[in-house]
């Protein structure tokens, strides 16, 4: 006999619905102020709420900034996803542009979160295990579809002298976590293709480029079509 959850209560929802206004509020902060000025005290009067009651569900800043973490994390992530899952399995390249063009859209809409995400770290914060997940969600789409190369047979783009034995006990974790064949190779092709793709959206998004580049869309479809050719795709 299998069982069943127990169905959730109007107290349920309302703890969802209250969580999902102070998240709200707390992005609004984020803009404002930046991750190191955030407080909960701030927030709450925002809502229009006692400090003591958004403290039952947000302890500490850091609590705070974990919530956002994960949150933003898996809300781009499941773009990329989407957009991955809108491509057939077989249009590796295109695959690999859908992706990090999702990527993008999020980050021009969400430059502050984007900022939260990969850019300084949070003075006086240490991301706990509970981020892990949700931040790797992008690189493991990117590396399996990596793995989808390998096992497609493409052949990398051009040579490279062999991978060093050191750095193959480096990346050891990594290879390990894409659960499939991908030769070390690849695996560091891919690495410095997502160092490209993180670099160039925060060159761009954190103003490096101005007057620079002059059209931001054009350099950066062109970054990624140069990462494919690299990847072989």
């Amino acid at each position: 006999m299998t069982s069943q959850s127990a169905p959730r209560t109007a107290r349920d929802f309302a703890r969802i619905e209250l969580t999902r206004a102070i998240l709200e509020a707390a992005r609004r902060h984020l803009a404002e102020v930046g991750p190191g000025e955030l407080s909960v005290r701030s927030i709450a009067r925002d809502l229009g709420m006692a400090s003591s009651a958004v403290y039952r569900y947000f302890p500490s800043r850091d609590h705070l900034i974990t919530a956002l973490l994960v949150q933003c994390y898996d809300e781009s992530a499941a773009l990329v996803e989407a957009a991955d899952a809108a491509v057939r399995p077989d249009r590796l390249r295109q695959r690999w542009i859908a992706m990090t063009l999702a990527l993008r859209a999020w980050a021009l809409d969400n430059q502050h979160e984007y900022a939260l995400l990969y850019g300084s770290p949070v003075p006086g914060y240490a991301a706990p295990q509970d981020t892990v997940g949700p931040a790797t969600r992008v690189p493991q789409a990117l590396l399996q579809l990596m793995a989808d190369a390998e096992e497609a047979g493409t052949v990398l783009g051009a040579p490279t002298a062999p991978v060093p034995r050191k750095e193959r006990a480096a990346l050891a974790p990594i290879s390990e976590s894409v659960g499939r064949p991908i030769s070390d190779e690849r695996l560091l092709r891919a690495l410095t293709g997502w160092a490209v793709l993180i670099g160039g959206l925060s060159l761009e998004l954190f103003g490096h480029l101005h007057r620079g580049v002059l059209d931001y869309d054009v350099h950066f479809r062109q970054l990624v079509e140069q990462a494919a050719d690299d990847f072989g795709l």
